[in-house]
């Protein structure tokens, strides 16, 4: 991504919308937040890998952490200075990653 392609922070109503479709999600502290929680850590370590893939091919990268079973996950553009519709994309993907993982 060039600076020039960086979209701006989506306007709050936008964001508002979106996150009616984004289920799980909400707003933390200025990111995109959601805590996915699997079987076991097998699961969770490979909704990581997919997601990794992801987040690789559209060269947007999450904040996450992960204990035993559960990753939380925060997404923003920091270029952007807030959440933009990269982050929201992102976390479809991430939500079709978790699906049939039991997250």
């Amino acid at each position: 991504m060039t600076s020039s392609s960086i979209p701006d922070p989506m306007p709050e109503e936008a964001l508002n919308q979106a996150l009616k479709d984004l289920e799980g999600w909400t707003v933390e502290n200025g990111k995109l937040h959601r805590e996915y929680v699997f079987r076991d850590f097998v699961e969770a370590f490979g909704f990581m890998a997919a997601a990794a893939l992801c987040a690789e091919r559209s060269n947007h990268h999450p904040e996450w952490f992960n204990v035993y079973k559960k990753v939380n996950v925060d997404l923003m553009t920091h270029e952007a200075g807030g959440i933009t519709v990269f982050d929201v994309d992102l976390a479809r993907e991430f939500d079709r990653a978790a699906a049939g993982r039991g997250g």
